[in-house]
């Protein structure tokens, strides 16, 4: 019952299709998506994509189960939760999922696509302080300022309309905790990404601040980001995306003043720009 409530509660939010139901199958002897594992080229800025204005793509503003390029990934690459991801991005990850387990590694999605309306029910729920930021801190009584507020909720999680999540080009891999890739399974998980990770277009856009990044959210090892889409978005983010743009939630009023687009949006890896 727990587990039927569980898949019920996450259809409700994202949304269950039939598409690629490959259910609990045996990927051991999977075929790669497509025999050429080179990732796609970058594409050029335009004005539209996945028949959507860039705009409201770049800020999630759509509905990915009424988007015929979203897909629904099979219960065998995840958790059990019913993810989307942008068709491209999911056929270069089943070509990396195959090439990992050919190394004895298995790669698990255990969070895909968030809309905008999901990730403002994220949002907000830190922000009123219905959840406790890291599990210790009600946001709304430890930080009465809004500056303040917007940058503790931002260690970790993003302000809606500014999520790579948005894209349905970002994924997170086997555990949402850094320390868990320093030993045993999840070093050698991480290893194995950071070497062959970019052989098919993926990047880890959070990687530790310093010289290079000295902006934007906590270092993500287990976030990766497909970079023949997402530098499309990325690079329109940077050329027409105003922190004014950025509203429709609690806290929005924050964006300007922690110049949210370049510190957060545009704070990734230099590598994942290229």
């Amino acid at each position: 019952m727990r587990t039927f409530l569980l898949v019920l509660f996450s259809c409700s939010l994202l949304g269950c299709t039939d598409a690629d139901s490959a259910g609990d199958a045996d990927l051991s002897n999977a075929s790669p998506a497509s025999t050429d594992t080179l990732p796609a080229p970058r594409r050029p800025l335009t004005d539209s994509l996945a028949g959507l204005p860039v705009y409201t793509y770049l800020t999630g503003k759509f509905d990915p189960r009424e988007n015929a390029s979203f897909v629904r990934v099979a219960d065998a690459y995840t958790d059990g939760d019913p993810y989307l991801l942008h068709e491209d991005t999911y056929a270069a990850f089943r070509d990396m999922h195959v090439a990992a387990l050919e190394d004895g590694v298995r790669l698990r999605i255990i969070s895909a696509t968030r809309n905008f309306d999901r990730q403002k029910q994220i949002w907000e729920a830190k922000w009123n302080g219905q959840r406790l930021l890291e599990g210790t801190e009600k946001a709304n009584d430890v930080y009465p300022d809004a500056a303040d507020r917007a940058l503790a909720i931002l260690r970790y999680s993003s302000m809606p309309g500014t999520s790579r999540h948005h894209w349905g080009t970002d994924l997170d891999l086997n555990a949402l905790n850094n320390s868990y890739f320093d030993e045993g399974e999840g070093k050698k998980i991480y290893d194995w990404l950071t070497n062959h990770a970019a052989d098919y277009g993926f990047c880890q856009p959070y990687t530790p601040k310093g010289d290079d990044r000295p902006n934007g959210y906590e270092e993500e090892r287990w976030h990766w980001s497909y970079l023949p889409l997402a530098t499309q978005l990325t690079d329109f983010a940077a050329e027409r995306l105003q922190d004014a743009d950025i509203s429709g939630f609690a806290g929005a009023e924050a964006a300007p003043r922690i110049e949210v687009v370049k510190n957060y949006v545009l704070g990734v890896n230099p590598r994942c720009k290229e």
